[in-house]
């Protein structure tokens, strides 16, 4: 039996083989490594993983792709975790000593920004992150300063990752094709991450890209002075889309203090 994409769980369905065979060799599994994928969904992508790993794990919160998983997959090859991705400890995952996490997954778009910081959280304990997401959202992630893209998201995912823009996947890649052409993403945490409260952070960068078509010293008028600003490095009269995030950290840091 068909099973039928849900729009609450945000379904499209990879199926196209050639972009299939891109995704694997860009995440290039390797036996012994211990990987988790996100969404397994139809499990097009696990199947294909499988062939190099001894064992995975995926969490999908779909009972009726649970149910199909169970029934396709010996437990000895797949370790299905039911339930929500952004309540789950990726910590929990056992991992051999010496060893680091793989985390894949076609994320579904309408949860995207905020899976992605709850896996900020698990950092350290992380190798690499291969996601799909919608290409907006990539462009978002990996955007330097001074262009119309960086952002909040920008901010908070380069302080902790190295990212990279792999390809572009059209929509007619799924079942249902989605109304946007979506990316693959490759985030590599940074080992030591400049030091920072992130809850501080984010609290700075929400305020500072509150208004963006405002100078920077109005943004965060109330939480910074001129004289902050310029001790963090940052021009109190420039936009907040043209701070790196180094001056966003050191301004966390003075609010920390």
């Amino acid at each position: 039996m068909k099973h039928i994409a849900r729009k609450r769980f945000g379904q499209n369905f990879l199926h196209d083989n050639t972009v299939l065979a891109d995704i694997i060799a860009a995440i290039a599994p390797k036996p012994g490594e211990t990987m988790v994928e996100i969404g397994p969904g139809l499990a097009a992508m696990t199947d294909l993983l499988l062939k190099s790993l001894d064992h995975m794990h995926v969490v999908e919160l779909d009972r009726d792709l649970v149910a199909r998983l169970e029934k396709r997959f010996p437990r000895d090859k797949l370790t299905i975790h039911s339930g929500d991705a952004l309540k789950f400890d990726f910590g929990a995952i056992p991992v051999p000593e010496g060893q680091k996490l793989r985390v894949v997954g076609n994320l579904p778009y309408n949860i995207s920004s905020p899976l992605l910081f709850h896996l900020a959280d698990f950092a350290p304990l992380v190798l690499d992150q291969h996601f799909m997401l919608q290409k907006e959202v990539v462009e978002r992630m990996v955007a330097e300063p001074g262009t119309k893209a960086y952002g909040r998201l920008s901010v908070m995912l380069q302080w902790r990752y190295r990212m990279a823009l792999m390809f572009i996947v059209p929509p007619e890649a799924f079942d249902p094709p989605p109304k946007v052409d979506s990316a693959i993403v490759r985030m590599i945490p940074i080992a030591d991450p400049l030091a920072c409260d992130a809850e501080t952070l984010s609290a700075v960068v929400q305020k500072a890209f509150s208004q963006r078509r405002k100078v920077i010293r109005n943004c965060v008028a109330g939480m910074f002075t001129e004289d902050q600003l310029r001790e963090a490095g940052i021009d109190p009269g420039t936009r907040p889309e043209t701070v790196p995030v180094e001056a966003y950290v050191a301004l966390a840091n003075l609010l920390k203090k």
